[in-house]
């Protein structure tokens, strides 16, 4: 460790915001899901022991997708008119994919934001009643405007502000370069190609020049931010200047200038945004972390140094936008050489998986730092290894953040394919089943540590063959037809997605997005005293679990909202028997008595 690190962690541990006594708090447990039954059912915590004393709670349902709530239909995908946008069969498209569901107490009314994680991609506001116990109901509800952006792109996790705002992602945006190199659609990813239905285009008929006509790649890809007002009324913010990458989400940090960005996909980076004003984010300064790499045990720990990517402003980028700026505007290309170096002039990047010399053109650093943020960061110097980097929560007891990575895996191993171009600054052995990172803070919410909090853990072929064994001892909890189907031992986490913590309680709540980890996945409560994990959610075939954020006091009750993403959707898909049961959850676990701290 350098005397430098040693200082700034000494710091950071004199200058803890900790609580002078950490209350207890305990679920209890969900067991797990071993019979068709239970694989099929949305079972929750019953109840939560808090300093001593027992408070029932459940799962309560808002809503479902379909579900007609007032004038609008929940979870319909529309066109820039409002339109509801036709699946390939010619239905009408209502998505499963429902993911973070805020709660906003605006006044003397309740409203709720929900994303839809489609193409096009959907926000839904919804107005809640809450009775004298707390319980929750949603009256009505209706879409978000994006017309003015280009409408909206794979919306994924998201957080609320300081300030009480609903701030948003946009997920995994298409590759420019490839868009405006292609000669034919067939060298385009199809994954961009459902989004033209927002202008009205039909993506089986259309041709080359329309689709590129209609879409426009570097609209997308930005934290999003929705203010809304007791009306109702909801405005829809797009943060170009905050950088353009797969947004997992944003979390902003107390000082309500600092903001933590989460890169998901392969190849990707760690970014810090820093705002000019308190409750602004429409300018600051972008950073990108570079992974110094102190020990390779278990998932790994390192010093973060912090790669200034510039200042910026969103209207500048939006004009840059707006004026049709295609990649080669911003770059200068050349052929990587075999050893991973460039040719004079042009500088190496990694991001993406893609190997590349790139030099940018006099003038346009700027719009390149915002519009392919995760190249501008490689060329900087910055790691752009990670993989799969999903939720964020912030832990003011300890001053920490926590930070999920779903999968220890490709370009975080050591010499990998995909380090050609970057430094291999991470190198690990794969752990399939990922883990939980926690990053201590300075005094100033700069993040100066990275290391592993809980990981998963996969099982070994020899486990596994143990486990299917008729003579495996049932106490294990892996025998037979479940160590067919968890590759991730049952009772610890396996891929995790969004993290929330508990102020005041030393608790961090633990959602799951695992295909072959667990067949179900489940929701975990960790006690930070003792490392503790209990199982509080588990959900049905082929979901996911979403948007575990925890609300400690609206209006004299605690919430923790739980929304589970398209049922046997991601697996297990011939195991529907009824279509409805396809349909996403938003809901909530609780009440809870206020915990404010």
């Amino acid at each position: 460790m350098s005397v430098r690190s040693h200082l700034l962690r000494a710091t950071a541990l004199v200058l803890l915001p900790m609580v002078a006594h950490a209350g207890d708090l305990a679920f209890s447990p969900v067991p797990f899901a071993a019979d068709d039954a239970a694989k099929r059912a949305a079972i929750a915590t019953q109840s939560v022991t808090i300093d001593g004393k027992e408070y029932p709670i459940a799962y309560h349902v808002l809503a479902r997708s379909g579900d007609k709530l007032g004038d609008n239909t929940f979870a319909a995908l529309t066109d820039r008119n409002g339109k509801i946008v036709q699946s390939e069969d010619g239905s009408e498209h209502i998505s499963p994919d429902a993911d973070f569901t805020s709660l906003l107490p605006i006044g003397n009314k309740l409203y709720s934001v929900t994303h839809f994680e489609s193409r096009p991609g959907a926000m839904y506001i919804s107005e809640l009643a809450q009775d004298a116990e707390g319980n929750l109901t949603a009256i009505s509800t209706k879409p978000v405007d994006f017309a003015s952006y280009g409408g909206l792109w794979v919306p994924c996790a998201g957080s609320v502000t300081p300030w009480n705002t609903h701030l948003g992602s946009e997920e995994y945006p298409a590759d420019a370069r490839s868009i405006e190199a292609a000669t034919s659609l067939d060298d385009i990813d199809d994954y961009a190609f459902p989004m033209v239905r927002y202008e009205g285009l039909d993506p089986s008929k259309m041709t080359l020049d329309e689709f590129r006509a209609t879409y426009k790649p570097y609209r997308y890809g930005f934290p999003t931010e929705i203010t809304v007002t007791e009306d109702g009324s909801a405005t829809a913010h797009k943060h170009f200047s905050m950088g353009r990458v797969a947004v997992e989400l944003a979390k902003v940090m107390p000082d309500q200038k600092t903001a933590y960005i989460s890169d998901d996909g392969t190849n990707v980076g760690l970014f810090r945004f820093v705002a000019d004003k308190e409750g602004d984010l429409s300018a600051g300064t972008l950073y990108a972390a570079r992974w110094v790499q102190t020990s390779d045990a278990g998932v790994g720990e390192a010093d973060l140094q912090w790669v200034d990517l510039g200042h910026a402003i969103d209207a500048e980028v939006q004009a840059g936008i707006e004026a049709g700026t295609q990649f080669s505007d911003l770059f200068e290309t050349a052929d990587i050489n075999e050893d991973g170096s460039c040719a004079e002039g042009f500088m190496s990047s990694n991001a993406e998986g893609a190997a590349e010399c790139l030099k940018v053109k006099p003038g346009m650093e700027m719009l390149a730092s915002r519009l392919e943020t995760r190249r501008y960061a490689s060329m900087m110097g910055a790691t752009t290894e990670f993989r799969k980097m999903e939720g964020i929560a912030y832990d003011p007891d300890h001053n920490k953040v926590y930070l999920s990575i779903s999968e220890v895996g490709k370009a975080m191993q050591a010499g990998y394919k995909g380090d050609k171009g970057g430094r291999d600054d991470i190198r690990l052995e794969e752990n399939s089943c990922g883990a939980v990172y926690q990053l201590d803070l300075d005094a100033g919410y700069t993040a100066t540590t990275m290391k592993g909090l809980v990981a998963g853990k996969p099982m070994s072929k020899a486990e596994t063959e143990a486990a299917a064994d008729p003579a495996c001892d049932p106490t294990h909890n892996m025998c037979g037809a479940a160590a067919e189907v968890n590759t991730c031992d049952i009772n610890g986490i396996a891929n995790p997605d969004n993290v929330t913590y508990i102020p005041g309680y030393n608790t961090v709540i633990i959602g799951e997005d695992t295909g072959s980890g667990h067949q179900n996945d489940v929701i975990w409560s960790m006690n930070l005293t003792d490392n503790t994990l209990t199982r509080i959610l588990s959900t049905p075939y082929g979901s996911e679990t979403t948007s575990p954020y925890w609300y400690p006091d609206v209006n004299g009750h605690g919430y923790l909202m739980a929304v589970i993403q398209h049922p046997y959707g991601e697996s297990d898909e011939d195991k529907l028997t009824d279509a409805a049961d396809a349909r996403a959850y938003v809901g909530y676990i609780g009440p809870f008595p206020p915990l404010a701290h």
